[in-house]
């Protein structure tokens, strides 16, 4: 296919978030394997303050989105998986990959997105919402340790990739973790901890002839003293990740059917990958969904596509054809 006839993408990576470096490398990785036997992909910065830059020079969006016939979108965290960038998308009448604004907000919003999966029959450990204004109240820690289940998980209510979590105990940790929390969004998520194993399972619209297909579920164990999958256990190789984990096949069946109807229930499109924690006696329990999972080397979804046989060149050539028959 001669160059002028192939699909051109543009790679939207970095952006105003707390996830700037991952999204860099997720970018990188799209650049990489995009297929270019059919595609075209060109590289789309955008700094921490926003500003869009193509071939070295700042632009601004709409003229790079007009040069684009689609845009795979490796943003992560605020901005990017909130809405926003959707949004703004969406104004210019570009087609994008991942989920459409609405779905990104809901997903993005834990709280909302937990209500809205627990209407739905799926399980999740007991939580509760406080905002950075509850601190002016000196009991709200105390409050929070009798009234809670100890221990507990503090994290933002709205940001990805395990940033700013932490398993409090006592009341000195839980007033610790609020204030880092506070120090990067205006509401904490405060959830009962559940003991068990980890595990992850992505989900792709329309691959291999299904109108939803779960990756094999993945088992995440923590290692180097990470109490839990954080952000340096993610990112810094401080885990181990099994593909196939050790789930019975009861379980898997089970992860993959709920992280199917996760994607459908929040109306997600074209790739996501949920989270939960299996308790040895009270079972399966949902923790979040990433709408914009990460293709970094250290990624969980490209494991779980090399163990069914794929690539990340399937993978990205099938979510571009997903956006591109978007309108």
């Amino acid at each position: 296919m001669h160059e002028d006839e192939k699909i051109r993408v543009a790679v939207l990576r970095g952006g105003p978030s707390s996830e700037y470096e991952v999204s860099l490398k997720t970018g990188a990785t799209a650049l990489a394997h995009i297929p270019r036997e059919r595609f075209s992909p060109f590289d789309v910065f955008v700094d921490h303050a926003g500003v869009w830059h193509s071939s070295g020079v700042a632009r601004a969006p709409h003229t790079i989105l007009r040069d684009a016939d689609v845009v795979f979108n490796a943003l992560h965290g605020e901005w990017g998986e909130d809405g926003g960038a959707q949004e703004m998308m969406d104004v210019f009448g570009a087609r994008y990959t991942g989920s459409d604004a609405r779905a990104s907000r809901l997903a993005m919003q834990k709280a909302f997105a937990k209500s809205a999966l627990t209407h739905a029959g799926i399980k999740t450990p007991v939580w509760r919402i406080a905002h950075k204004e509850d601190m002016r109240d000196g009991n709200i820690s105390i409050s929070l340790h009798r009234s809670f289940p100890q221990p507990s998980v503090i994290k933002p209510a709205a940001l990805g990739s395990s940033v700013g979590v932490s398993i409090v105990r006592s009341v000195a940790e839980i007033s610790n973790a609020l204030e880092k929390v506070f120090a990067l969004s205006d509401a904490a998520l405060v959830e009962e901890y559940i003991a068990g194993k980890e595990a992850t399972v992505g989900v792709v619209d329309g691959f291999r002839g299904k109108e939803l297909y779960s990756l094999i579920p993945v088992e995440i164990v923590p290692v180097s003293g990470s109490a839990f999958f954080d952000y340096n256990a993610k990112y810094c190789g401080k885990s181990q990740e099994l593909c196939p984990g050790r789930f019975t096949q009861e379980e898997s069946a089970t992860l993959q059917n709920i992280a199917e109807r996760v994607h459908q229930h929040l109306g997600l499109r074209h790739y996501s990958r949920s989270d939960f924690i299996i308790h040895p006696r009270r079972g399966i329990y949902f923790l979040e969904v990433n709408t914009l999972p990460g293709l970094t080397p250290e990624s969980l979804l490209p494991k779980s596509l090399t163990a069914v046989g794929s690539s990340l060149s399937e993978f990205l050539g099938h979510v571009l054809d997903l956006a591109m028959a978007e309108r």
